[in-house]
């Protein structure tokens, strides 16, 4: 899951259980849609990536630097110093684990546990708005 700076979701990829974090990084940037903001042309690409420590390869900086986005991800071994910038992003799927279908993944078929997914980030962003934009 991708979230912007407030914790509202942006794009989620499904991945099986056994792959690490950083695998499926880059695919689930490219799917993170357009976002509107000031005049002109929509934002494609975020800024400014925020990740935790496992996040952190040379490989994959260097492929976000190419699509001229910024890593802000902290190096094993140092102190983190994102920590605080990433509690609104880290406390997303938290959130979701008060659906208790996507707590423990029961279905077999991933359609089935895409379908709970989507309406699980659908509430969560409805919860997240303002009341007066409701």
């Amino acid at each position: 899951m991708i979230t912007d700076g407030g914790g509202i979701p942006l794009a989620t990829l499904l991945t099986g259980g056994n792959r690490h974090d950083i695998t499926p990084l880059l695919p689930l940037v490219e799917k993170v849609p357009p976002v509107r903001g000031r005049r002109g042309r929509p934002r494609h690409k975020p800024e400014v990536l925020v990740a935790d420590r496992s996040y952190d390869h040379d490989t994959y900086r260097h492929l976000l630097r190419q699509r001229r986005i910024h890593p802000l991800i902290s190096r094993r071994g140092t102190r983190d110093t994102n920590q605080a910038v990433r509690w609104g992003v880290e406390h997303t799927p938290a959130l979701r684990h008060q659906f208790r279908r996507l707590a423990t993944r029961w279905e077999r078929r991933t359609d089935i546990h895409h379908g709970f997914r989507t309406l699980a980030t659908s509430l969560i962003s409805w919860r997240r708005l303002p009341h007066r934009m409701r």
